[in-house]
């Protein structure tokens, strides 16, 4: 041996170490919180469209009511009952012509 040191490998500074273990910490937090955000998204969405599936129900029951309701025949039976209204004679029509 000719009295050579050997050369250690470069250290790196503690500081710098400090700062990657709290970028991975910090990196970490934010991964947790964002998955827990999207978990608590994805439970609203369902939440939500389980109320759209209700009321798009209602909507649809509540068109046939009004078809049901806005039929010719039940709106003559309520004229003729409710209004005691009549058709007129052909004898009371009179057609008006513009001028």
């Amino acid at each position: 041996m000719s009295g050579e040191r050997k050369k250690l490998p470069p250290t790196v500074p503690v500081g710098l170490m400090l700062v990657l273990a709290m970028a991975c910490v910090a990196s970490a937090m934010a991964i947790v919180y964002t998955r827990q955000q999207a978990r608590e998204l994805f439970v609203e969405l369902q939440a939500l469209s389980s109320e759209r599936d209700a009321l798009n129900i209602d909507w649809g029951r509540l068109q046939i009511e009004q078809s049901a309701y806005a039929t010719h025949a039940r709106v003559e039976r309520l004229a003729r009952r409710e209004l005691a209204l009549e058709r007129p004679q052909t004898s009371d029509i009179y057609i008006v012509k513009p001028e």
